[in-house]
């Protein structure tokens, strides 16, 4: 009796007021209001991902859930004057993870009491019929919102680099309402959040606070009121380093080229060539700004504005079709190839060899009992270093390479083995992130002795089991392949761990297990242009409110000095100026007149047609602009990537056969703005085409703005 008389006596006096708050609770709804998402702006203020008004038709579920067929007459009125299956629309406005309810991103992902949207883009008589028919719709608004659109100035797709939205999952929600008892803005389950690129990236600064509108709810869960309305807080926009003409060019010129590479036929003899993927970047040396960033193949990144379906994004992911999906610049890895050159070279004399001194440059080198050829073969005699680079010589840089593996113990060095080689890579920010503000940023590969082991160890099995059966699937087809394959596995079964003579000097011209972003590399040419220093590259230069106001401020980080002399970084200048001037890159850029440097490369690739290169920097004299391409199975660097290089710099200086036309140029004297866009405090943007508004607005259907 005492234990009940102190149950109730807690229950009825030191409960009462947390009991009365949890039944003002029960009897309180909040609605969300999303808020208007930032856009993200090149560097001169034109969207890139912008806001239009349209007409969303939306439905209110309590009006649903408190009829006597759960709405279903009411929708089947409606799917009539919206054009649509009835199914459609009632799948639209089922909770997801309902019984019954079909999958995202068809069913409704917000909260019980939001407003359901169930068509956008109305046309204004349908929805001025559904306003004018009041009593027939009850409970169905139709209303001016704002949704994503992707403007594409100049023709920019710019997809890898935009990203797209998704449903927020219920562990984001989770962890927002972690982060929100830190001060953070808290998700909501209305929201759609960045699922890739800046729209990822940048996610927070964009998204913005959504309003609460506070509801009375009747016993029955109908609405009584309105108890209090907070409204939301637009988003921040996003202002780039991109630049709309110059990511234009870029993608044109990376499209154009991969389709004449297809119409040539594969020089080492595999007929046409595949030229089956590549990538573009533009770098400004002096920042590690990206001025542009193309990858192909590429898509329509509209495809994802209102919900992509299952069959488009099997498409984007689909491996025949190229894997769109993934971005080539920051992911795709490659072989460098001669490109590479350019980190050998400093890294060979910071390891004694002579910057001034000659080389022979035969046809062959013997490396151990294998002899490392020349790319076809080519012979020069005694050459120096200079024109080693010109003219490509790979037998020089074997030289190197295994008079190194000598010094540093052969095959009997330890694992940690102070290889100049592989520190040089590492200190060009090879083998790790680059940094980027951007999501799937690669750290591509540099195998040295420690990596070699490691692999050892992970893939001895499978290798092990291949030695002893063969390849049987393979041997039907290719038996001289199946017994190379073969072949390759006893040894890497029995001492696959070795870092032998070849892999250096495989590693020496960007060759063998070495692979590298196309990021990376334009990462590389930019810090030999701008005198060493490593910067980490980014994309974003500034958030900037609605009114205008500068909220943060991206400033360039400079990541590192690379540990090379000023005299080899000068001399590695002049080289690359003489590729294009009297080497390999010559026919490309013949009566160019802007001044460029730099290197080509035809990576090798078993099984497949090779690697073209182009890695760049312009004017050489006075660097700007770093650009590095690449082309899968595009043949030879300096007939498919140089020519890429060539209409991206043309672009840029405003190139018109071999003249400069200002007037032409996409960054005119190649600066970029000094200033960020102009937004006005009314939300407006100042462009060079014109004044944009930050949501293209549509007419009210009865003619109200």
């Amino acid at each position: 009796m005492v234990t009940l008389v102190a149950r109730l006596f807690t229950v009825q006096v030191v409960g009462a007021d947390g009991y009365r708050a949890a039944a003002a609770t029960n009897r309180e709804r909040e609605i969300i209001t999303p808020a208007v998402r930032g856009l993200v702006l090149d560097d001169r203020g034109r969207p890139l991902i912008s806001n239009r008004s349209a007409l969303v038709v939306s439905v209110s579920r309590t009006e649903l859930l408190n009829s006597d067929d759960e709405g279903r007459a009411l929708l089947h009125r409606l799917a009539d004057v919206l054009g649509l299956p009835f199914e459609t629309v009632w799948g639209r406005t089922q909770l997801c993870g309902t019984p019954g309810a079909p999958k995202a991103p068809v069913c409704f992902n917000g909260a019980p009491y939001q407003p359901v949207p169930v068509a956008e883009d109305v046309p204004a008589r349908v929805a001025l019929q559904i306003m004018e028919r009041s009593e027939d719709f009850p409970g169905v608004s139709a209303e001016l919102q704002a949704v994503r659109t992707i403007p594409e100035p100049f023709g920019v797709q710019a997809a890898h680099l935009l990203g797209y939205l998704g449903p927020v999952t219920d562990e984001e929600l989770k962890a927002s309402s972690q982060a929100a008892r830190d001060g953070r803005t808290e998700l909501q389950r209305t929201d759609r959040v960045g699922r890739a690129g800046l729209e990822a990236q940048y996610d927070t600064a964009l998204r913005g606070t959504p309003g609460v509108t506070t509801v009375g709810v009747d016993i029955r869960g109908r609405v009584t009121g309105t108890l209090s309305q907070v409204d939301p807080d637009a988003g921040n926009h996003l202002v780039t380093s991109i630049d709309a003409k110059v990511q234009a060019a870029t993608e044109r010129a990376l499209r154009d080229g991969i389709r004449a590479a297809r119409t040539r036929q594969d020089p080492g003899g595999r007929g046409r060539l595949k030229a089956d993927s590549g990538a573009a970047v533009v770098m400004d040396v002096r920042t590690g700004q990206i001025v542009a960033m193309a990858s192909w193949p590429s898509y329509d990144p509209r495809v994802w504005l209102g919900g992509i379906t299952d069959r488009e994004l099997a498409r984007l992911s689909d491996e025949k079709a190229g894997t769109p999906l993934v971005s080539r610049a920051t992911q795709g890895l490659f072989p460098p190839a001669s490109t590479f050159k350019v980190v050998s070279l400093p890294a060979a004399v910071q390891h004694g060899f002579d910057l001034h001194g000659t080389y022979d440059c035969g046809s062959s080198y013997q490396v151990g009992n294998r002899a490392f050829h020349n790319y076809e073969s080519e012979a020069y005699g005694r050459i120096d270093l200079h024109k080693a680079i010109v003219v490509s010589c790979d037998t020089i840089f074997y030289q190197f390479a295994y008079k190194t593996w000598l010094r540093l113990g052969g095959s009997k060095a330890k694992s940690d083995a102070r290889d100049p080689f592989v520190n040089m890579a590492t200190a060009f920010g090879l083998g790790k992130p680059t940094g980027i503000d951007l999501p799937g940023d690669s750290a591509g590969r540099i195998p040295d002795r420690a990596w070699k082991q490691s692999y050892w160890e992970s893939t001895k099995d499978y290798y092990c089991g291949k030695a002893r059966t063969g390849f049987p699937e393979v041997a039907g087809k290719d038996p001289s392949r199946a017994r190379f394959l073969t072949q390759l596995a006893k040894e890497n079964c029995a001492d696959g761990n070795v870092f032998r003579a070849g892999d250096e000097a495989n590693f020496s011209i960007g060759q063998g297990d070495v692979s590298v972003t196309p990021l990376q590399m334009v990462r590389v040419y930019a810090a030999i242009a701008n005198g060493g220093t490593l910067w980490t590259p980014h994309v974003g230069k500034a958030v900037v409110s609605p009114s205008g106001k500068v909220v943060q401020r991206i400033a360039p980080h400079a990541a590192a000095k690379v540990p090379v002399r000023p005299d080899v970084l000068k001399f590695l200048r002049s080289a690359l100026r003489g590729v294009v001037t009297s080497g390999t890159g010559r026919g490309a850029f013949a009566g160019f007149p802007v001044a460029v440097a730099g290197k080509t490369g035809t990576g090798e690739v078993y099984g497949k047609q090779a690697t073209a290169w182009f890695s760049s920097f312009a004017p050489a004299d006075h660097p700007q602009y770093a650009v590095s391409v690449v082309v899968s199975q595009g043949g030879t660097g300096a007939s498919t990537a140089a020519p890429i290089v060539r209409a991206i710099y043309a672009a840029i200086y405003g190139v018109r056969g071999s003249k400069i036309v200002p007037s032409a140029a996409a960054l005119p004297g190649g600066r970029p703005p000094a200033s960020l866009p102009r937004i006005r405090p009314d939300g407006t943007i100042v462009t060079p085409e014109g004044v944009v508004p930050a949501t293209e607005g549509l007419p009210d259907p009865r003619g109200r703005r």
